[in-house]
C-alpha cells in the first residue's frame, strides 16, 4: 500500500513539473521575433509573448477583417522564426448582364477575381476598369457584353425601264412588252454589339446573286391635232404638273404648244381658266413653261394645237 502511494506522488510531482515548464517556455520566458507580411509589405515584430498567430497580430495591431486569410491560421501556435502570411480579401461589385453582382476573393487582378467567381469573359468583352488593374479595398467593375458577328442582308437591285416610241401608237398609249424582275444583292456586314445594342456596322463585301432584267416599254408618239392658234403665252404657278390655263377650250382637253422661237414643244392639259389678257392664249403652268422656255423670257410666242387623239 505504502509503495502504491509513494508511485502516485511521484507521477503527479513529475506532470506538474513538465507542464508548468512547457508553460513557461511558450509565454513568458522566452519572447520570440514574428516576421508578418501583408501585401508588399513586411513586418518585423521583435518580444512577442503571445501563444497564437491571432493573439500575435492583435498584440501588434495589425486589423484582420472577417473575409482577410492568414497562414498559419489565427490559432496556429507561435514559435521563434515563424512568419505569418497575410492575405487580404478585397469587395467586388460587378455590373454584369443587366445586374449587379457583390463578392469578395483574394485574387490579384480583376480578371482573376471574375474568373474566381465562375464569371466567363470572353475575348471582345470590355472590362472596365481594365482586366489586368489590380483591386483596391472595395472595387467597381463595369463588364460590357461584346459580341461581334456576320449578317447578310438581301437587298433588291432596280431594274431599268428601256422606252421604245411607236409612231402608230397614240401619243397618250404606253404598252409594256417585257416586264421587269428586280435583281437580287447581297451584302455582308461586321457588326458589333454591346450588351445586345448595336454599336457598329461595316461593310465587308457585296455579292450579286441575281442580275436584274430591263423592262421594255414601247411609247406611242402619234399626234392628231386639229384646230391651230397662234399667240402669247405667259406661266404662273398653280399645280406643278404639265397644265395650263386657256379662256375657251373644255378643261380637261389637250393642246400642243409650241415656242416658236426655238421650235420646242409640250403636250398639256387644259385645268384652269385665264390669260386674260389681250393677245395671250395660254398660261403654262411653272413646270410646262421650262419645258419649252426659260422663266425670265416671261412672255413668248407659240402656236397652240388642240390634239383630237
Amino acid at each position: 500500500m505504502k509503495k502504491w502511494l509513494i508511485l502516485v506522488f511521484l507521477a503527479g510531482g513529475i506532470f506538474i513539473f513538465f507542464n508548468r515548464n512547457e508553460e513557461r517556455v511558450l509565454n513568458t520566458a522566452n519572447p520570440v521575433s514574428v516576421r508578418v507580411l501583408d501585401g508588399d509589405f513586411s513586418i518585423l515584430l521583435r518580444n512577442v509573448r503571445a501563444k497564437t498567430v491571432g493573439d500575435a497580430l492583435t498584440e501588434a495591431g495589425i486589423v484582420i477583417a472577417p473575409h482577410d486569410l492568414t497562414f498559419p491560421e489565427g490559432e496556429a501556435r507561435i514559435l521563434a522564426g515563424t512568419t505569418i502570411r497575410i492575405v487580404r480579401s478585397h469587395e467586388f461589385r460587378v455590373s454584369i448582364d443587366g445586374g449587379e453582382r457583390i463578392f469578395w476573393n483574394e485574387a490579384p487582378s480583376l480578371e482573376e477575381a471574375l474568373i474566381w467567381e465562375g464569371i466567363h469573359l470572353g475575348e471582345d468583352d470590355i472590362v472596365k476598369p481594365e482586366r489586368i488593374a489590380r483591386p483596391s479595398l472595395q472595387t467597381r467593375i463595369s463588364v460590357i457584353r461584346v459580341e461581334v458577328r456576320e449578317e447578310t442582308k438581301e437587298v433588291g437591285i432596280p431594274f431599268e425601264t428601256k422606252v421604245e416610241e411607236d409612231d402608230t401608237l397614240s401619243w397618250r398609249k404606253k404598252r409594256v412588252v417585257q416586264k421587269g424582275e428586280k435583281g437580287i444583292k447581297m451584302s455582308v456586314y461586321r457588326v458589333a454589339y454591346h450588351d445586345g445594342r448595336e454599336v457598329s456596322r461595316k461593310l465587308l463585301r457585296t455579292e450579286t446573286t441575281k442580275a436584274p432584267e430591263a423592262e421594255r416599254v414601247v411609247q406611242g408618239t402619234l399626234v392628231q391635232v386639229g384646230k391651230s392658234h397662234r399667240g402669247a403665252a405667259s406661266w404662273y404657278a398653280y399645280t406643278g404638273t404639265l397644265a395650263a390655263a386657256n379662256p375657251w377650250l373644255p378643261k380637261g382637253s389637250y393642246v400642243r404648244v409650241t415656242n416658236l422661237d426655238n421650235g420646242k414643244s409640250v403636250i398639256v392639259v387644259i385645268n384652269d381658266r385665264g390669260p386674260f389678257a389681250p393677245g395671250r392664249i395660254i398660261d403654262l403652268d411653272k413646270v410646262a413653261f421650262e419645258r419649252i422656255a426659260s422663266l425670265g423670257a416671261g412672255v413668248i410666242n407659240v402656236k397652240m394645237e388642240e390634239i383630237t387623239n
